[in-house]
């Protein structure tokens, strides 16, 4: 079955233009805030309050002296149950709301929830640890299930790449604080958000106007992945853009692909530069696509590294809600749609309608862990808060993963790729990310020009 004539609805898309209320409870996006909040919510009250653990199921790194057996403690089963209930519960409910039927629904999230649990104990293995992210071997067991046996027909009410991450995103949002634009001030404003405007705008331009795509949903949403987070971007401008699965799926596996490269060898290279910890550490962070690989290939470099790169990329993350907004408002008023010949006069109530509610959401939890709860609880309680969250965000995005492979058959590619005008686009768009990003680096970083800043993190 071919990724278009699974799609039965887009999140974003636009059938009158009008808000119902009902939208609250049925649409997808919504839907992934309240999921959001609600995992949030619980968070922050067990977390304050003690008196209960919401931790998520964690593996721990075995293989290198340490056995595979020792982490399965009771703790872990509880954690592992836990983990399954929440997530399981709160997803059934939510496609019950959008009208699939938990009896198709929950055994489907049994299978791929099964699939996520040994991606995780097999990543976890110490060597595979060390150089490649799970999200590496979410993607490979879905592909190679998708590409050889197929995916068992009852297993495709489970397949909801967008529902999952949006869901994940929103989690995530609680850990993008705003402080941390005011702790790395405008040297990481320099380099997250006057880059990534630049090459989104040259990859547009190049892709449309000098390799000619056609397809300009696939266009923005690579541009976005590459210069911004990698599939957190891609999801939030392909939802913005009326992108289709297979525009989503070939932006997010080109972006995997190069990001594992990337997480490897930038480290390697930026050793031999010898540019240095905050140097290196802030072009990881504005070039690797993925936030966890930037976590990965800034420890490489050292723990200052890692605290730049990881500090230049969450306020890049910041940019998600506002180029979203950006690109559905561009989308809407000025990029003609195939079956759509006639042109449209762009209202603000339709612009609503078609802006990506869970970016909100992204927003929302980000507001409130930097003006409530820090002010609150403190930055020591609402970093306890993140590592419980943390594993729920890290839960739904490989759930998300294992349904980006288990939707991508490569044999649906072949005309989408045309003569591999999207690879061309993603590498000379990365190329050009990492020169512009390089020479910003340099000018604020490399104490020539402006004082270095205080790292004391």
């Amino acid at each position: 079955m071919s990724h278009e004539n699974k799609i039965t609805e887009h999140p974003q898309e636009i059938a009158s233009g009008t808000f119902r209320w009902s939208d609250l409870w049925k649409k997808e996006d919504w839907l992934a805030v309240w999921i959001g909040f609600i995992i949030i919510a619980i968070g922050i009250v067990s977390t304050l309050s003690g008196v209960f653990d919401f931790s998520a199921a964690k593996f721990s790194t075995w293989g290198n002296g340490n056995s595979l057996l020792e982490q399965f403690s009771s703790t872990f089963w509880l954690h592992l149950i836990l983990t399954a209930v929440v997530l399981g519960v709160l997803f059934t409910i939510g496609n019950e709301l959008k009208g699939i039927s938990f009896r198709q629904y929950l055994p489907a999230f049994t299978g791929v929830f099964v699939l996520a649990v040994l991606v995780r104990l097999i990543s976890a293995e110490y060597t595979l640890n060390r150089y490649l992210e799970w999200a590496f071997f979410a993607l490979a067991a879905g592909l190679l299930i998708a590409n050889t046996i197929g995916v068992p027909k009852w297993l495709r009410p489970a397949v909801q790449t967008e529902f999952y991450i949006k869901a994940g995103l929103v989690i995530m949002g609680f850990s993008v604080l705003f402080s941390n634009i005011v702790n790395f001030g405008l040297y990481g404003l320099g380099i997250a958000w006057i880059v990534t405007p630049i090459v989104i705008l040259f990859m547009w331009l190049f892709g449309t106007r000098i390799l000619r795509i056609d397809n300009k949903p696939l266009v923005i949403t690579l541009a976005t992945a590459t210069s911004v987070c990698g599939t957190s971007a891609a999801i939030a401008t392909g939802a913005a853009s009326k992108a289709k699965k297979t525009d989503l799926s070939l932006a997010v596996s080109i972006s995997i692909i190069f990001t594992i490269l990337m997480m490897v060898f930038e480290p390697v290279l930026i050793r031999i530069s010898g540019l240095g910890e905050v140097m290196g550490g802030a072009l990881i962070g504005g070039t690797v696509d993925s936030t966890g690989a930037v976590a990965v290939a800034g420890t490489a470099l050292g723990e200052t590294a890692q605290t730049v790169a990881v500090l230049v990329k969450s306020i890049q993350n910041i940019l998600i809600g506002f180029i979203a907004f950006a690109v559905a408002v561009f989308f809407t008023a000025h990029v003609k749609e195939k079956n759509n010949q006639t042109d449209q006069k762009v209202t603000a109530a339709e612009i609503w309608y078609r802006l990506p509610k869970f970016i909100i959401g992204f927003f929302a939890a980000s507001l409130i862990a930097s003006f409530i709860v820090v002010p609150l609880a403190g930055n020591e309680a609402v970093s306890n808060i993140n590592e419980v969250l943390d594993q729920y965000k890290n839960w739904a995005f490989v759930l998300a993963f294992i349904s980006t492979g288990l939707d991508t058959n490569f044999r649906e590619y072949k005309e989408q790729m045309k003569g591999g005008k999207p690879l061309v686009l993603y590498v000379v768009g990365q190329v050009f990310n990492i020169v512009l990003t390089f020479a910003a680096v340099y000018i604020l970083l490399s104490g020539k020009f402006f004082p270095l800043p205080n790292l004391a993190l």
